[in-house]
């Protein structure tokens, strides 16, 4: 290959790049310099840290002040079909632009940052990654992957499975009743909402195995413990899950 060849050659790929990528941050539109900066510059990653507050260790739901772990009273009064839960922070700031971006700006590459961050972070988490056998993305309804063009769970599951050597099962649950998104209902709705939405389909690819599920973002609780529960009854020793943020 020629000079000229070469040239034109770097050139069109770097039209390609651009067109695919932003040349700017999309959060704080600074130039993207570095070659591993897609969509996002390093500074406003950076920016994106982890939840230091206290925790209930068996849902993981965030409490205000300090602390040490302990029990919320849902969880006294009645434990989740998932064994332990953890989100990496809050749905708030850098970490909710970041995770608009991906889900419905169709960015992608932004899971494998936020895997990246979330595996991190919660590495000490000795519990929640001990004897995983494999991982499951809570799914999308078909008719909502089409329109949205991915399951943003998948993709994240994926890139965990990658980090942490760990095999993802896609087609074992799958969401059979295309309900409204839990973010546009009230609180006491969202449990009714995913009622019977989520059934086992190759149940053998996971019965008997400790399931990590794997979503976005955490609310109330509701999608990730259906899941849980579809995943138990069908014979899966045990449910932990990991989500991004918690709102």
């Amino acid at each position: 290959m020629n000079f000229s060849i070469r040239n034109t050659f770097a050139e069109k790929a770097k039209l390609f790049e651009l067109a695919v990528f932003p040349s700017f941050c999309k959060i704080c539109r600074a130039l993207l310099e570095s070659p591993a900066e897609k969509v996002l510059c390093r500074a406003c990653l950076d920016k994106i840290t982890p939840h230091r507050a206290p925790f209930c260790p068996s849902c993981g739901r965030f409490f205000e002040g300090v602390g040490e772990p302990h029990l919320c009273s849902a969880c006294l009064n009645e434990a989740p079909p998932f064994s332990m839960h953890r989100s990496f922070a809050r749905y708030r700031g850098g970490l909710k632009d970041t995770l608009l971006l991906f889900k419905y700006r169709r960015y992608r590459v932004l899971g494998l940052n936020l895997a990246e961050i979330v595996s991190e972070a919660l590495k000490k988490e000795d519990g929640l990654w001990w004897d995983v056998d494999v991982i499951v993305p809570v799914p999308l309804h078909r008719r909502r992957r089409w329109e949205r063009g991915f399951n943003q769970a998948e993709v994240l599951a994926r890139e965990l499975g990658r980090i942490r050597r760990i095999p993802v099962e896609t087609r074992a649950l799958k969401k059979v009743k295309n309900v409204p998104p839990q973010t546009s209902l009230e609180h006491a709705d969202r449990k009714s909402n995913v009622r019977d939405a989520y059934r086992m389909d190759k149940a053998d690819r996971i019965r008997g195995k400790v399931v990590l599920l794997v979503d976005d973002v955490y609310t109330t609780g509701s999608t990730l413990r259906e899941c849980a529960a579809v995943l138990k009854k069908a014979g899966v020793k045990d449910v932990r899950a990991v989500t991004v943020a918690q709102a």
